[in-house]
C-alpha cells in the first residue's frame, strides 16, 4: 500500500539509493501507522458515543440532579468531539485541525465544575484568541 504525497516523493529524488529506499519505505510506514491510529481513536470514540447514548441520556429523566448529569455528559460529548478532531489531525496533519483540537480542549476545561472565575475568564480569551486565529490567520476556507 503505497501513500503518495509531496514529502515521500521529495525524500525519493534526494540522496544515495539506500537512503532513497529507506525514505519511501519509512515514510509510507509512518502514513500507514497513523491512519491505524486515527482508526483506533474513531472506533473508541464510536464505543464511546454508543455508551453515552444507550446509558448517558436516560439518566436524565431517571436522577434527581438533572444538573451534574448533563454536565458529565457535556464533558463526555466535548471529549468525543477531540477524539475526531484528534483522529483529523492524524491523518491530515492541518494546522487548523491542531487548532481545532486546542480549542475544544479549552472546552472542555471550562465546563468542569471545578473551575474559577479567572479559569473562565482565560479560557474565554484564550477561545477568543484561538477563533481569530483559525479565522483569519490561517490559510484555506474555515467551514
Amino acid at each position: 500500500m503505497a501513500v503518495e504525497n509531496q514529502t515521500i516523493k521529495d525524500a525519493a529524488t534526494e540522496g544515495t539509493p539506500l537512503e532513497r529506499y529507506v525514505n519511501v519505505h519509512m515514510g509510507n510506514f509512518i502514513h500507514v501507522f497513523l491512519t491505524l491510529l486515527a482508526v483506533l481513536v474513531m472506533v473508541a470514540a464510536s464505543i464511546a458515543l454508543v455508551q453515552i447514548v444507550h446509558y448517558g441520556f436516560p439518566q436524565l429523566w431517571r436522577v434527581a440532579d438533572e444538573y451534574a448529569i448533563l454536565h458529565e455528559l457535556l464533558q463526555k460529548i466535548l471529549l468525543l468531539a477531540i477524539a475526531g478532531e484528534l483522529g483529523l489531525l492524524l491523518l491530515f496533519h492541518r494546522a487548523s485541525a491542531a487548532v481545532e483540537v486546542v480549542m475544544f480542549v479549552i472546552a472542555r476545561r471550562m465546563v468542569a465544575t471545578d473551575v474559577t472565575a479567572f479559569d473562565l475568564l482565560m479560557g474565554s480569551a484564550a477561545l477568543s484568541a484561538l477563533l481569530v486565529v483559525r479565522f483569519y490567520f490561517l490559510p484555506g476556507k474555515p467551514k
